[in-house]
């Protein structure tokens, strides 16, 4: 122990409470309990008073929610956006034409890989896996690309890549930025960074795992697929493969490939219901399945050009994500009234309320999570605490850094990869976004002691976290939705994934110590 620090009951209790959520994650339960367990003993160890403790709990989530309210903010309006295009048709739209592409299984498997990964940037992999899957992971199939292909494509650029990012809404850089201290654009753009090397490696080393295995288009590859469940999709590989060998060298034939797009339009086509306004919904599911893509990528060229250039006013701070729901919400009531007419002001408000409800579902869970954690932070205890203003606030967690600063390498490399494994950690609940205020605290502290970067740090831990639990290393996470579509066995999954994914997150990592 240092002699300049020193740890008090409260300080001890915190750590505590950090242990025990680490213990809780590994056995992949959820850490509210101990989080809000944790607030409290700290509160109460440290002021001695019951009743502040018990206003501590509430206050900390208050903080927590009046820090991260603008992401729940921009989760709801994007998803109440998705609804009111599911109900005009404009989401199926926007993704059809991609199918007539997919000429053979190397193309399909870059298509799925793409597609995700801008779906998933503004809308999230939750509600685009069952979008993509449906659409275009039956053209892939009869493209000739295998099942686990199609898996591993959509796991990687949607799970991983997009949501460990999460560039356009910036949820995950948001939180991290907060527990660490720093500015949330500077968490955003060091782990887009990092997320696109992961990706690369990761697709690159997933794609030679299955391209010996891509077959020829046939319509039978996708018959095969189709009449199976996933219990029985190892036998049915090995039955594409056999057909792969007996097509290899043959090349693969654009007119077969556009009647297995009409037979997925067509059979999209018979499950839609009777519409007697059908020709002017038609013209506008049309006309939104346009405008909402293109709309969106001038947001993001003005976002870049804002970033590299002075002919353009600067994004600043959480700005960027403010356009994008700002943007969105305006999307949302025209798109609303082309489809509900005269009803659109209650229909409107329906996806609202929806998308609410669905980023509260969400994120719920990260309040109490964070208010632990803000309680451990000098800049935010004071409010959760009741202190006034001129009481000195304490920093448990800092102390708690400072004190075992002896202990810690001052090797920017060990902090780095220390956090990424803490990060995959916290990952282990399946959820990605818990552990983000606990990698987070842990870079703002480290970052001060050991001299490293504590945005990088930051990063580092988000991209652990998120693609360990947010759905490509471990079973029980969302990775269960690309599996089911792409009807493979989860677990399955996981084993392909493991090998692509480490040794990606450590190509990131280690250029991430390099250039920051």
């Amino acid at each position: 122990m240092t002699e300049s620090v020193s740890l008090t009951l409260a300080h001890w209790m915190y750590l505590a409470g950090i242990v025990a959520i680490f213990i809780t994650m590994i056995c992949r339960t959820t850490v509210v309990v101990p989080a809000v367990l944790g607030t409290f003993l700290v509160a109460l160890t440290y002021s001695g008073s019951l009743i502040t403790a018990f206003t501590s709990l509430f206050n900390a989530s208050m903080v927590a929610a009046a820090q991260l309210f603008n992401i729940f903010l921009i989760i709801a309006l994007m998803t109440s956006l998705l609804g009111a295009l599911r109900a005009l048709g404009s989401d199926v739209k926007m993704i059809m034409p991609f199918q007539k592409i997919m000429v053979n299984g190397h193309i399909a498997f870059i298509i799925l890989a793409v597609v995700t990964y801008t779906i998933s940037l503004f809308f999230w992999p939750t509600p685009a896996v069952p979008l993509v899957g449906a659409i275009l992971i039956p053209a892939a199939i009869a493209a000739g690309l295998p099942s686990m292909g199609a898996l591993l494509a959509i796991a990687i650029a949607g799970q991983g890549m997009a949501l460990s990012s999460d560039y356009i809404i910036q949820v995950a850089p948001g939180i991290s930025a907060k527990a660490a201290g720093v500015e949330t654009f500077l968490v955003a753009d060091r782990t887009f960074v990092l997320s696109l090397v992961t990706g690369a490696v990761a697709l690159m080393l997933a794609y030679l795992k299955i391209r010996r295995d891509i077959a020829a288009p046939s319509q039978q590859l996708l018959d095969n697929w189709s009449n199976t469940n996933v219990a029985e999709s190892a036998d049915v590989e090995q039955e594409n493969k056999a057909i792969q060998k007996r097509t290899r060298g043959t090349f693969p034939h654009k007119a077969s490939m556009a009647s297995v797009s009409k037979t997925v339009a067509s059979d999209i086509a018979e499950e839609a219901e009777p519409d007697p306004y059908a020709a002017m919904r038609e013209k506008w599911s049309k006309f939104f399945s346009i405008m909402v893509p293109v709309t969106f990528v001038i947001i993001v060229a003005y976002m870049i050009l804002a970033k590299f250039s002075d002919s353009v006013p600067t994004i600043q701070g959480g700005d960027g994500a403010a356009l994008v729901g700002g943007v969105a919400a305006l999307i949302l009531l025209f798109s609303t009234w082309a489809g509900a007419g005269r009803k659109f002001l209650s229909v409107a408000s329906d996806h609202v309320t929806d998308g609410l409800v669905f980023a509260f579902k969400a994120m719920g869970a990260v309040l109490p999570i964070a208010g632990f954690f803000f309680i451990g932070n000098q800049e935010t205890v004071g409010s959760i605490l009741g202190l006034g203003a001129d009481e000195t606030a304490p920093a448990f967690l800092f102390d708690l850094v400072q004190a075992a600063a002896w202990a810690i390498p001052e090797n920017s490399l060990f902090v780095a990869f220390s956090l990424l494994l803490m990060g995959m950690i916290t990952g282990a609940d399946g959820s990605g976004f818990s552990g983000l205020p606990l990698t987070g605290a842990l870079a703002g502290a480290l970052g001060q002691t050991v001299g490293t970067d504590a945005a990088t740090l930051a990063s580092i831990g988000q991209m652990g976290a998120i693609w360990t639990g947010g759905g490509t290393l471990v079973a029980w996470s969302s990775l269960i939705a690309v599996a089911g579509f792409a009807r493979v066995p989860v677990l399955d999954a996981v084993r392909t994934l493991f090998l692509p994914v480490l040794i990606g997150l450590s190509a990131s990592t280690l250029l991430g110590v390099l250039i920051w």
